[in-house]
Parts: structure tokens; C-alpha cells; sequence
């Protein structure tokens, strides 16, 4: 039988760590965390470190510098006193010595497209690592399966999640693929949209440091009272989505053409939320090697502020 009181204290961190990562450009002191988590600051100190395995202020710095490469990548026009101030630091000096100590080079030094390539090629290595030929990244301008993408707008959704962590290393999602199926089927709500999703970067971030939400639209008067799934809400969003029916090279292949190719001409460009897979039926209802989905990337015109 699970831990419940352990389990109230994961829904309270995880509460902390979705306003942590949607207010980068906010102050973020200890105080004002710990209320989101319904701790008092002591408390929950101690137990954010012992949960997340950093204390709140590296784990602040180190995801506004990962935040930072990835508008540095999207956004190779901004400058870096605007990439600074847009992920919360003070002022482009301390930007820069955060950036030095974390990356060991300046931001004006840092070579993002051959950071990116090496943490690909760590992912790659870690999910099949006989099949690289086949999730070699896709040259820009070409597209060899006909991505055709649909832009539309996206209605608030209120979304019960479960997260599972380090997902490219550990049975973390089909556990919470799992979970959450019990939890909704209970409840008889299963046949809704389900979701997966993360904030992090994984061409930025390290493996072992991203975060998975496998997630269901619920409506506003579901009540959530299991403290292993939690509740998070969306805004309304402007999104480009392509449909996939096919493996997970498929998808890789998509999401590079997306980015490499369609955004840099289309006007658009990424928007503060995360990717999303808009699954077709329940998570791996068609089998693990067979994903049918569309990707879901919330954009926003080029010349919006960072």
C-alpha cells in the first residue's frame, strides 16, 4: 500500500515545481514557494531537497539556465540581456557569471546547435540504442513525410497528472500511465483527451532531470482527492499540431522537421508552455512501439516579447 502521507508531500512538491517552472521571470523567494506547497519555509526546505535532490535555489538558477539555451535556440535574434531578464536573473552580468559557472563557457561563447546534438544523441543512446540510423535528425528544409500542420486554438483545460521522473531512464511513465488509468477509470472518466507532456527540453536538459506528466482533461467539478494525482490548468493557447500513426522515429522526425523547418518560416515561434502528445484513445492504446497522436506545440507570433 502506497505511503500516503509521502504521497501528499510529492502532490505539494509538485505543486511548487509547476510554479517554479511557469514564473521564471518572477522573484521566486523560498517564502512564497513554500506557500504554494502549503509548507511553512523551514519545512519545506528540507523537504524539497530531499524529494526533488537540490534545494530550491540551485533548482531555480539551473532551470532558468536550461530556459535560457532553449529561447537562445528559438529566439537567436533576442539579445542576452533580453533572454536574462525574460528567465528572471537581475541583470545580463549575473546572468553571464550563472551561465559561466553552470555551462563553463560565457552565454556569448556557448555553441547551443552542438549542445543540443550531444544531448540528442544522449537520448538516442538511452532509448534504442541499436536504431540510431533510424532517428538521425532530419535535415532542415526537408520533409520526406508530408507534415502538414494544423494551426488552431485551444480551449482552457483543467488536467489531473501524474508525474513520472527521470522518463527516459526508468518505468516512470507506464507506472503512471498506470495509476492515472485506474484513477480515472474509477471514476469513469478515461474516455476523455488524455495527454502527455513536459516542460524541460531534452536536447537542453538532462535526462535525469526531466519530468513526464501523463495527463487527462478533466472537467472544472471533478473532484481530485487522491494525493498520487494532481491538478494543474492550461490557458487558452494558439498550437500547431501534426498528426502521427507510426513509431517513435516518426515522431522524433516531426517534431524536427516542426522546429527546424516550419517555424523558422511560419511567423511563429514556440510559446512558454510544453510539448504536448494529444493521445488517440488511452496512452499506449495501440502498444508501446505504435503511438497515435498529435503533437501539440503552442506557439505565438514572432515579434511577441520573450
Amino acid at each position: 500500500m502506497p505511503d500516503l502521507a509521502n504521497l501528499d508531500y510529492v502532490h505539494r512538491v509538485n505543486r511548487a515545481l509547476d510554479h517554479v517552472t511557469r514564473n521564471l521571470a518572477e522573484p521566486l523567494p523560498l517564502e512564497e514557494v513554500a506557500r504554494i506547497a502549503c509548507f511553512s519555509p523551514y519545512h519545506f526546505h528540507r523537504i524539497f531537497r530531499a524529494l526533488v535532490g537540490e534545494p530550491l535555489n540551485a533548482f531555480v538558477k539551473r532551470v532558468r539556465l536550461e530556459r535560457a539555451v532553449q529561447l537562445m535556440s528559438q529566439r537567436p535574434a533576442a539579445s542576452l540581456t533580453d533572454v536574462a531578464l525574460a528567465v528572471g536573473f537581475s541583470s545580463s552580468s549575473d546572468f553571464s557569471r550563472s551561465f559561466r559557472a553552470h555551462f563553463g563557457v560565457p552565454p556569448s561563447a556557448f555553441d547551443v546547435e552542438t549542445f543540443r546534438r550531444t544531448r540528442r544523441d544522449e537520448m538516442i543512446d538511452t532509448l534504442v540504442p541499436d536504431t540510431r540510423h533510424r532517428l538521425e535528425r532530419l535535415p532542415p528544409g526537408t520533409n520526406p513525410d508530408h507534415f502538414v500542420p494544423r494551426i488552431r486554438d485551444l480551449p482552457p483545460r483543467r488536467v489531473a497528472y501524474v508525474r513520472a521522473l527521470e522518463p527516459y531512464t526508468s518505468s516512470g511513465v507506464t507506472d503512471a500511465v498506470a495509476r492515472l488509468t485506474t484513477w480515472a477509470r474509477a471514476r469513469d472518466l478515461a474516455g476523455g483527451q488524455w495527454l502527455g507532456y513536459q516542460w524541460e527540453d531534452p536536447e537542453v536538459v538532462a535526462l535525469a532531470d526531466c519530468r513526464y506528466d501523463v495527463g487527462l482533461v478533466i472537467p472544472a467539478s471533478t473532484l481530485v482527492d487522491d494525493p498520487g494525482v494532481n491538478v494543474t490548468s492550461f490557458p487558452t493557447m494558439k498550437i500547431a499540431e501534426i498528426e502521427i500513426a507510426g513509431t517513435v522515429d516518426l515522431e522524433m522526425r516531426a517534431l524536427d522537421w516542426i522546429y527546424k523547418t516550419w517555424l523558422p518560416s511560419s511567423g511563429y515561434v514556440p510559446d512558454h508552455q510544453p510539448g504536448f502528445e494529444a493521445f488517440n484513445g488511452e496512452p499506449f492504446a495501440h502498444g508501446p512501439e505504435h503511438f497515435e497522436l498529435r503533437i501539440q506545440i503552442a506557439i505565438v507570433d514572432a515579434a511577441a516579447p520573450l
